[in-house]
């Protein structure tokens, strides 16, 4: 009954903290490599923000994607035909497959080139490229612009 509502509650809030954190954790890293000029302090950005995808943002989106889906089942809510949720669940979506990934595949891309600029001890004209590309930026921001949209819907319950 009722207790287990709370606890799906305080189980999906306790899974957004730490999404939120690897959000934070991430995305800040990434926006602030690519305003450093050192080599070095670029490396060390960017494995804090590999560090901080794979310990908080990913299992924290999991586990929010999971405890809000047995929350919602808890409290009789229709995944299916209420309005706000199916756009929220759309947004989730976007972000856990695509928004994601793609922001990793290009961080880990960039963090590589930069460690083995690091090792020759300069900036390699690859690494250069490859923050000419922009990928983990892009993604990461697109990332931050649904996070107040995923706010929004389930507190404003537009439609």
């Amino acid at each position: 009954g009722q207790r287990l509502v709370t606890f799906w509650r305080l189980l999906h809030l306790l899974s957004l903290c730490l999404m939120t954190a690897g959000v934070g954790g991430t995305l800040v890293p990434i926006w602030r490599a690519w305003s450093e000029d050192l080599l070095e302090r670029r490396v060390l950005l960017l494995e804090e923000a590999h560090r901080n995808e794979t310990v908080m943002l990913l299992p924290g989106t999991i586990a929010m994607m999971f405890s809000g889906y047995a929350w919602a089942t808890a409290t009789g809510v229709n995944v299916i035909l209420t309005g706000w949720l199916v756009a929220l669940q759309v947004l989730t979506m976007v972000d856990l497959f695509i928004f994601i990934p793609l922001m990793g595949v290009g961080l880990r891309r960039v963090r590589y080139l930069a460690l083995a600029a690091e090792k020759q001890g300069a900036i390699t004209d690859e690494l250069r490229d490859a923050m000419a590309d922009n990928v983990p930026l892009v993604f990461s921001t697109l990332i931050a612009v649904t996070i107040p949209l995923m706010v929004w819907l389930p507190v404003f319950k537009p439609f």
